[in-house]
């Protein structure tokens, strides 16, 4: 499979389900939440986003399944069949998008056998278009041109690094592990956009200890890892990986060109 080759049309089915989430966005009068079972919101951008990203897919790969926060849950019986899997956040954010803080992204990744090796996140409000190909790099698409974006390198041990924190889920213990740096500047982001902080050099470490799935990480991963950084299990210090029995992630550190050892 050529990874390339899938970059533009991707761009260009994400770049529809933006359009539908701006529209919703931007109009008052459609602008409704409701809950799922777990109480996280819902709203109608999430499933317009959603219906259009799933039925482009369908178009441009017909053989390649879908598992996507928003679809029926698939059996992992089923799952563990897979050899490629289409791994898709229709609207990450959606508590940024209700706060309308414009910190919310689409995030689509490929995933191959337990690994992500391609993927992209959009953020709407912005336009721009983060995009991880393995083995060909990481780059910004924005204005009509893409750009190589790099992590950058830092010492652990350094006065202000860089640490990015969550808008809406910045506990205790993320807090404690926070103060073990010496006087570090954070970079509270909603969604996705944590890792495309790190992914373009403007901060070093972002601690999670706290629930997320696997949508949430996997097209971030690859970006990531491709300028330069790392997502890796806080216990095992291992990469992520993808297609578990429970989709739910272990607690995880993503940084930049540097070694953890905090």
């Amino acid at each position: 499979m050529k990874l390339l080759e899938l970059v533009d049309p991707l761009r260009k089915i994400l770049d529809d389900a933006s359009e539908a989430i701006l529209k919703i966005y931007q109009d008052p009068s459609l602008f409704e939440v409701d809950h799922k079972e777990d109480k996280s919101p819902l709203t109608a951008a999430d499933m317009a986003s959603n219906e259009i990203i799933c039925e482009g897919l369908k178009i441009l790969e017909p053989s390649i399944p879908i598992v996507s926060e928003e679809n029926r849950a698939i059996p992992y019986h089923e799952r563990q069949m897979y050899e490629y899997f289409w791994c898709v956040d229709p609207l990450d954010g959606t508590k940024e998008f209700i706060q309308r803080n414009g910190e919310f992204t689409i995030n689509v990744a490929l995933v191959k056998q337990q690994r992500a090796v391609l993927g992209l996140i959009l953020v709407p409000v912005s336009g721009e278009c983060f995009i991880g190909i393995d083995g060909g790099g990481a780059r910004m698409y924005f204005n009509g041109k893409y750009d190589e974006i790099h992590c950058r390198q830092f010492d652990e041990q350094a006065e202000g690094l860089g640490l990015v924190c969550s808008r809406s889920h910045l506990n205790e213990q993320t807090q404690n592990y926070i103060g073990r740096f010496r006087d570090p500047v954070l970079h509270p982001r909603g969604s996705a956009l944590k890792f495309t902080v790190l992914a373009t050099g403007q901060a070093d470490v972002y601690p999670r200890l706290g629930p997320t799935m696997e949508w949430d990480t996997a097209a971030a991963q690859i970006i990531l890892e491709e300028a330069g950084g790392s997502l890796v299990q806080w216990d095992s210090r291992e990469p992520l990986v993808y297609n578990k029995e429970s989709l739910l992630n272990p607690n995880f550190l993503a940084f930049g060109q540097g070694e953890l050892s905090l």
